[in-house]
This record gives structure tokens, C-alpha cells and sequence, in this order.
């Protein structure tokens, strides 16, 4: 398998209205500048690359970045950390990204999807951050799912009742998580390509559910 290059992935998001930060790939320094201005500050910097799976661990990740100096900075601070943290030192680096910064509110999901050899393509829902890795409160279904389907898996998680609200936090926009996990089916489903994917952290609030990032695996 190999990671699908961001700026494809950024085509399959749009193609299939998967709500994902408005993100932009500046090819060099002037180009970021010119889309950190276009999204108004703060923004967040991401390395772009095929060969990188993982940004962070690659020191390849800088969030709520304020001011076009801090934004230079962290460019180039980007560009020097994937290449000495990399393992892989051919990497290929297609550029940076430039994504609005969504700061941290609502309930963080993960959202995914893996092409079973006997099965097929599954989605999974869960809640994310430490829960993910902690309790591994996750569902998940067969591909192509309903609208039925998708809300059954939903309220089948312990993290429902967090969705719910509690304790005078507002309740998540419910039909927002559904409308992400269909088009997530449908995506996979008609894109026997796609073998991983991975939505996370999603970001679900009383207003919508938005992904922040959004990894794909492809033969």
C-alpha cells in the first residue's frame, strides 16, 4: 500500500462533499503566504507528502499559527524537521499545507474505513482522541451503508451519551456525523482503490462535524 498524495485526497473530499478544513498546497514559501492571507490567520501548516504517513512524528505539523512571520518561520522549520526526523531520507515533499486552524471544540470522533480481503470495505465510528486507544469504543458496518445503518452504529457507542450532551454542553449536530459516515460509505464503496482511510481528528459541535485530517491508503 502507499499513501494517496494530499492534494488527491483534497479531490476525493470535495468529489464526495466529505467536510474537511478548508486546506490549500503552497509549492513554495510566496504561495503559503498568499493562502495563510486567503484563509485569514490563524492557520495551521502541515507537511505534504507521500512518503510521510505520519506528520506529526515527523515534526511535520504547526497549529494556530498567528502572523506571516510566525508563518515563514514555521515553513521552513517544517521542511528542515521532516527531512532530519524522517526516516526515509528520499521522501518525496510535495509542498506544505494550509489549512484553516480549527481550534479544538465539540466531541473529537475518528472515522474510518478498511477494504476487507473477504468482506469488503468497512466503516468504523468512535470517539477519538484517548478514548480511541483507551476504551476502543468503535462500530462498525459493511459498506455501502443507510441512513439507518449509520445512525444504529452511531447509537450503539458509548460516546452517544457524550453526543447527547452533558453537563450543559450543547448536544452534537447528530445528522452532521450521519451525513460524514455516508459519504465516507460511498466514497470507499465506488473507489475499490481506496484499501485505508482515515478521518481523524473529526471535530463534531452543535453546528456541524468537520475533519481536520483525512489519510488514504491506496494499492
Amino acid at each position: 500500500m502507499k499513501k494517496l498524495p494530499d492534494a488527491e485526497s483534497l479531490k476525493l473530499a470535495k468529489k464526495y462533499r466529505i467536510p474537511l478544513a478548508k486546506t490549500f498546497l503552497a509549492k513554495n514559501e510566496r504561495q503559503a503566504v498568499l493562502y495563510a492571507k486567503k484563509l485569514k490567520y490563524p492557520v495551521a501548516l502541515k507537511i505534504s507528502s507521500p512518503d510521510i504517513v505520519h506528520k506529526t512524528e515527523s515534526g511535520g505539523v504547526i497549529l494556530g499559527i498567528k502572523d506571516e512571520k510566525s508563518l515563514r518561520e514555521g515553513f521552513q522549520k517544517i521542511l528542515s524537521s521532516a527531512k532530519k526526523k524522517n526516516k526515509n531520507k528520499k521522501a518525496k515533499i510535495d509542498g506544505i499545507l494550509v489549512q484553516e486552524f480549527i481550534p479544538e471544540g465539540g466531541t473529537e470522533l475518528i472515522i474510518g474505513a478498511k477494504t476487507d480481503p473477504q468482506f469488503g470495505p468497512v466503516i468504523m465510528f468512535g470517539l477519538g482522541g484517548i478514548f480511541v486507544e483507551v476504551i476502543k469504543d468503535v462500530a462498525f458496518r459493511l459498506a455501502p451503508v443507510d441512513r439507518k445503518e449509520v445512525q444504529q452504529m452511531i447509537r450503539e457507542t458509548k460516546g452517544y451519551k457524550i453526543l447527547q450532551g452533558t453537563r450543559g454542553k450543547k448536544p452534537a449536530n447528530i445528522k452532521a456525523i450521519e451525513d460524514l459516515l455516508l459519504s465516507v460509505s460511498k466514497m470507499v464503496w465506488t473507489n475499490r482503490r481506496i484499501k485505508e482511510l482515515d478521518l481523524n481528528p473529526v471535530f463534531a459541535n452543535e453546528k456541524k462535524a468537520i475533519a481536520v485530517d483525512m489519510r488514504v491508503m491506496v494499492e
